[in-house]
């Protein structure tokens, strides 16, 4: 059982990250996950951590309560801040749903920001940020 478990996890990716433009405006920092796998994907009681590249130092920043299901091939942003607190923004209208955290302060860090989505304490997903990067991420090493 764990290893379909492990199997179906590896299949959930980030495929964006962005820092925020201010302290303030805390949804317009977010990360883009997307369910690169066959089968749908629960975030419900999942938790992202950060650090740095480098460092076995990890802040959990919480769990995902309640979560959202990922269909196959589905992408979901998940915005640091709160809809509803006008100085946090409203987060990006475009045809990637929205997810608010409702986190009180950004979280990525510049270059070097490490994030991994956890199930259970086990990694599921794990990105670091690069601003450089169109899409925010560091290059994963060719194989």
């Amino acid at each position: 059982m764990l290893g379909v478990y492990a199997a179906r996890a590896m299949a959930i990716r980030f495929v964006e990250i962005k820092s925020s433009e201010s302290a303030e405006a805390l949804n317009s920092e977010w990360v883009i996950l997307e369910n690169a796998g066959k089968t749908p994907f629960s975030t419900r009681g999942c938790g992202m951590t950060v650090g740095r590249r480098g460092s076995n130092k990890k802040s959990l920043l919480g769990i995902i309560d309640p979560g959202f299901v990922l269909q196959p091939g589905e992408r979901m942003r998940m915005c640091t801040g709160n809809p509803a607190t006008e100085a946090h923004g409203k987060g990006p209208e475009d045809d990637t749903k929205n997810y608010f955290l409702f986190l009180p302060r950004t979280y990525v860090h510049g270059p070097g920001t490490v994030l991994t989505l956890v199930l259970r304490g086990l990694p599921v997903s794990k990105a670091e940020f690069d601003p450089t990067k169109p899409s925010g991420i560091v290059a994963s090493p060719a194989k």
